[in-house]
Formats: C-alpha cells, sequence, structure tokens
C-alpha cells in the first residue's frame, strides 16, 4: 500500500512538472519559439529544427503531463516523457547550457524509475480501469 501511494506522489509530481512546463508557455507560444531560436542561434543546431521542436515542445509536455498525473497509458507517456528531456539535455548541451542538465537529468531520473515499477505499483491510476 505504501509502495503504490509513493508511486502515486512521485507520478503525480513529475506530471504536474511536466503539464505545468507545457500549459504555461502555450499561451505565449510563438514568444516561446522566438525565445528558443534565439537561444540557438549560434549552436549547430539549424532553424529548420529549432522552430518546429520550440513549437511541438510544449504541447509534448502538456500532453505527456497530463496522461502522466492521470495514470492513462502511464508507460508510454513516462518514455515519451523520458524522450522529451534527453531531447532537452542534447539541446541544452548544443548551446552549453549546463545549468539546466541537472534539471532535466532529475526529471529523467524520476521517469525511467517510475518506468521501471510502473506494472506493479500504479494502482492508482485510469490504467487501472482499463486493466480490468
Amino acid at each position: 500500500m505504501n509502495s503504490q501511494m509513493s508511486f502515486f506522489l512521485a507520478r503525480l509530481a513529475i506530471g504536474v512538472s511536466l503539464l505545468g512546463h507545457g500549459l504555461v508557455r502555450l499561451p505565449k507560444l510563438s514568444g516561446f519559439s522566438a525565445w528558443m531560436v534565439d537561444k540557438f542561434k549560434n549552436s549547430l543546431l539549424p532553424e529548420a529544427l529549432v522552430i518546429p521542436f520550440s513549437y511541438a515542445l510544449p504541447i509534448a509536455e502538456l500532453l505527456t503531463g497530463v496522461l502522466i498525473v492521470l495514470g492513462l497509458f502511464t508507460r508510454l507517456a513516462l518514455t515519451a516523457g523520458s524522450w522529451i528531456m534527453i531531447m532537452l539535455i542534447f539541446g541544452s548541451s548544443m548551446v552549453e547550457d549546463w545549468g539546466a542538465i541537472p534539471s532535466q537529468l532529475i526529471h529523467v531520473a524520476f521517469l525511467t524509475v517510475l518506468l521501471v515499477f510502473e506494472h506493479s505499483h500504479n494502482a492508482y491510476a485510469l490504467d487501472k480501469i482499463n486493466r480490468k
């Protein structure tokens, strides 16, 4: 019981973080995109990659966060969240934003540890209803 509640609280924490990142960026999507393009202008990444990523990122964060919070398609959402963070780590490396990487690594650590225990501890989730 404690392990299931611990999993639930950790899942909520990381889900709310992703949801929040996406939610605050959506209303200012074009401004966020312009900021990202400017941040990456001197990097090895071409603008043709940065622009679509900057528009997709907040949507991906929001959707992944919602799924994780709800515990719906949890395994897929945790995996997607990990890939999002890995892409952000790569991007942070390309602009030498070493200060952002620890937070991104913590997100990956949360997501991947939850992924290890998802099948056995994800009791408080919409996935539980789907499995019946």
